[in-house]
């Protein structure tokens, strides 16, 4: 089946074009990063397993509907992280499917691989290996725990990363309230950084290539990104050696800063500084709370947040929601709306950043996906390729790689491909 795509041949050259990816990377902070590097123009080929793939491909519903209205094969989970990318099935316990994945390598510029610590040895696609048949080649590899460490042969998993790695103990309403206790954030965030840190690495890994010619190792943990997403946090402890709690939606340095309750639903107020806080005051009706001893500097607010706390929302409460925001945004006081997603999708804001994209796809003309959120204005990010079919490519692939139809062919016979 032909990609319903308009002509690469046609699209100016993107920011990482030239730049090959050999992607042996599943579930999400490997294809996340690689989704990236792929938005950006890099030549992406996913390698994935025969008759399964990537496991994302089975994590549903919902999956994409076809034209008939009913449900395709394709999971949105795996749409929504691997578009503008190529897909070729190899089983690497064949040799001859390890051979397959060496020569692509060889093409390559980088490898990006989640694979457990030691998993790719066996068959010789380690990236010493590798660097000793191409040294300038730039493998990344993306594990739980790291290719060090005591916990180096483990899992991981971004829910029990966010457990490990602190979040969940930062994230969820106080203990000592209703609905109080750990709490793991919506979206996979351990997985989704550490996706954009190894892009952040992969890049500079290759500005290093392109400088001295030579490759080299990146080792990229989920509990390590994890642990560095603390932020301020981690640095609030690493300063007092006292652990923070959950704030529910407080924030532990500015105050006021969190949810409150209007008259007909609620909104974020998110005073950054005292100039902020003097015009909210104003707005509020209580210009006398900006020359309070107890609340006149940021650092007395924080302190004496369990007396100004229930003074905001107590006036809050009086009028509804858009009497507030209304306000607030004319006097420039950051503040907003908790949108579902509907809301979200609907917000004109995010209509004209352009934050969804249409895609023709192969089972559906019905496909769209989150925009990708880098504006850069000489290479704009290209959306060339919709989310392939599993084995999509493979023919395609292993004809640019200089083998023969009926080589091609043998391959299939033996399993090697689907």
């Amino acid at each position: 089946m032909q990609d319903p795509t308009p002509s690469l041949a046609a699209l100016p050259p993107g920011a990482l074009s030239g730049v090959t990816v050999l992607d042996l990377s599943r579930v999400l902070a490997g294809p996340w990063c690689t989704q990236t590097l792929a938005d950006l123009g890099a030549n992406v080929i996913k390698v994935e397993r025969p008759d399964s793939g990537d496991d994302t491909r089975a994590w549903g519903p919902p999956y994409l509907k076809t034209a008939d209205g009913q449900d395709s094969s394709e999971a949105a989970y795996f749409l929504g992280a691997n578009r503008n990318k190529r897909s070729i099935t190899i089983d690497i316990a064949h040799p001859e499917g390890q051979a397959l994945v060496r020569k692509l390598a060889m093409q390559a510029d980088v490898l990006v691989e989640n694979f457990k610590v030691g998993d790719l040895a066996r068959y010789g696609l380690d990236a010493q290996s590798l660097l000793a048949l191409k040294p300038g080649l730039v493998v990344c590899s993306i594990t739980g725990f790291g290719q060090t460490g005591p916990y180096r042969d483990r899992a991981g998993y971004d829910y029990a990363i966010q457990g490990m790695g602190g979040l969940m103990s930062v994230t969820g309403e106080r203990d000592d309230l209703p609905g109080g206790g750990p709490q793991k954030v919506g979206v996979a965030v351990a997985d989704l950084f550490t996706g954009l840190y190894s892009t952040v690495a992969i890049l500079a890994a290759l500005r290093h290539r392109d400088l001295t010619g030579q490759g080299q190792v990146i080792d990229m943990a989920l509990l390590d990104a994890q642990v560095a997403m603390l932020a301020n946090l981690g640095s609030n402890y690493l300063c007092t050696g006292k652990a923070p709690g959950r704030m529910g939606n407080a924030h532990a340095n500015i105050v006021p800063y969190q949810v409150f309750e209007t008259r007909d639903g609620h909104l974020i107020l998110a005073v950054g500084n005292d100039k902020q806080y003097a015009k909210f005051c104003e707005i509020a009706g209580r210009p006398e709370w900006a020359t309070d001893p107890r609340f006149l500097r940021n650092a007395d607010r924080v302190r004496h947040r369990a007396e100004l706390v229930p003074l905001i929302a107590e006036v809050l409460r009086q009028q509804p929601r858009q009497h507030w925001l209304s306000q607030l945004e004319a006097a420039k006081v950051p503040c907003g709306a908790i949108n579902n997603l509907d809301e979200v999708f609907a917000d004109p804001q995010v209509q004209a950043r352009g934050m969804t994209v249409p895609m023709a796809h192969p089972l559906s003309d019905q496909l769209q996906l989150v925009a990708n959120p880098i504006k850069l204005s000489a290479t704009p990010v290209q959306y060339r390729r919709p989310p392939p079919l599993l084995g999509q490519h493979t023919d395609e692939l292993l004809g640019e790689a200089g083998m023969s139809p009926a080589e091609v062919q043998a391959l299939r016979e033996q399993g090697v491909i689907g």
